[in-house]
């Protein structure tokens, strides 16, 4: 299950409930989907498509999109960092960015207009969508691993519209693995 984290006021949520209604008010959804024997380790793209074909159809109703692909990241990709160099930065986008973990852990950040930037630590079987024009950045977790399904409005996918004065710099990673320190060592910096 997803962990969110406020450095600022040094809370987090851990349960679905608290996690939705945290994401509630910045019209992020949340969800929560099996993925426990529903596809194998090795699982093609299409196969993992098609064990999801369900929800990814139900969440094409509910929010436009017209396509879904899967992306596969690993410390073995070649041009890691440049992608990762894409993404962590503040930016936002002119459609949703809407994610499904499959398989690995990630950090999604997101910078409210009106409240303190807050960490999303995503893991298997999580889902969230950030809206169209939210400020954000994401990061991979130690492992640099993620399989993810991903949906989108355009078939060309989206491109990222940087800030110009963005505040990504002013956090570290929050992923909670062995190295995990707590979100009091975290607090923003002005």
């Amino acid at each position: 299950m997803a962990r969110i984290t406020v450095p600022s006021e040094n809370l987090q949520f851990t349960d679905h409930a608290g996690i939705s209604k945290h994401l509630d008010q910045f019209g992020i959804w949340y969800e929560c989907w099996d993925v426990a024997g529903r596809i194998r380790d090795d699982a093609t793209n299409e196969e993992i498509l098609l064990a999801y074909k369900p929800e990814v159809d139900r969440l094409k109703q509910k929010g436009g999109y017209v396509t879904a692909d899967v992306i596969n990241v690993t410390p073995e990709t070649p041009g890691l960092d440049a992608m990762l160099e894409k993404f962590n930065k503040e930016h936002t986008h002119s459609q949703d960015e809407v994610r499904f973990i499959v398989a690995g852990r990630g950090v999604f950040y997101i910078h409210p207009p009106e409240a303190p930037v807050f960490a999303i630590e995503m893991q298997a079987g999580d889902l969230i969508n950030v809206p169209a024009g939210t400020q954000h950045w994401f990061d991979l977790c130690q492992e640099k691993t993620i399989r993810a399904i991903r949906l989108f409005v355009d078939d060309s996918g989206w491109a990222p519209y940087y800030m110009e004065q963005g505040v990504h710099s002013r956090y570290e990673s929050v992923c909670f693995g062995p190295t995990y320190v707590s979100p009091a060592n975290y607090l923003e910096t002005m």
